[in-house]
């Protein structure tokens, strides 16, 4: 079992940066594929962004590469993700995920057994 917090969520302007952060309870992190997902009002929840369990693979969807970065921090069992030149459009609740599997349908969001209650972004303009 794997209990998923996330802290860091708040407001910003635009153009402006968060860094999120997960923490894992349980001595089995490095075991787990860990990712974000994001829920914005009114529209489905997509992936963000997965780091693979050693670091070494990481994935992005379109709209926040190169303004997103996905780390994780085995020694600490969390997993960060940091905001930078941040948009409207990035406002949503964000949710940290586990998958213990190493599925390639990392994407999806039924390959994550594991989800954190969720920390709201707010951008404004």
């Amino acid at each position: 079992q794997v209990q998923l917090v996330e802290s860091g969520g708040g407001m910003a302007q635009a153009g402006g940066s968060l860094r999120l952060s997960c923490a894992a309870s349980g001595r089995t992190f490095r075991n787990y594929a860990m990712g974000w997902f994001r829920q914005a009002p009114g529209k489905e929840r997509e992936f963000v962004a997965r780091i693979s369990r050693s670091g070494g693979n990481i994935d992005y969807v379109d709209s926040v590469k190169g303004r997103f970065t996905i780390s994780r921090d085995n020694a600490k069992n969390t997993v960060y993700l940091q905001m930078n030149n941040l948009k409207p459009e990035d406002t949503a609740v964000y949710y940290c995920v586990a998958d213990r599997s190493g599925s390639f349908a990392y994407r999806t969001e039924t390959t994550y057994e594991y989800w954190g209650q969720g920390t709201q972004v707010t951008v404004s303009s």
